[in-house]
């Protein structure tokens, strides 16, 4: 559910482009393009999901960041990494009922 690659990230930009396509930075500083999913909010929080735009091998992971609220860089949106198992599953499966008719979740 969570991608180790920006797991450890501290703060990550939040750039919308064409055809839902968002670019993040990871821990290193290095761009990773994510297809932006939803939006959900829970306990008065805003998630983003957000699905690699390259292909793993250990299949398709969603990646779910939090708004950063005590971000002060004015237009852009910051996300930064959910440690607290529950929350994440929480909100994975608010998304998993929001979209069950249009993906095909694994158990």
């Amino acid at each position: 559910m969570d991608d180790n690659r920006i797991n450890d990230a501290e703060n990550e930009n939040f750039d919308e482009e064409e055809n839902n396509i968002v670019v993040l930075k990871d821990e290193d500083g290095n761009d990773v393009k994510f297809e932006f999913l939803d939006l959900i909010e829970y306990n008065n929080d805003n998630y983003v999901v957000l699905l690699p735009a390259e292909e793993s091998e250990d299949g398709d992971e969603v990646v779910i960041l939090k708004e950063d609220k005590e971000s002060e860089t004015g237009d852009e949106e910051e996300y930064i990494s959910v440690d607290d198992e529950d929350v994440l599953n929480k909100v994975f499966e608010i998304f998993k009922e929001k979209f069950k008719d249009e993906f095909n979740f694994e158990d």
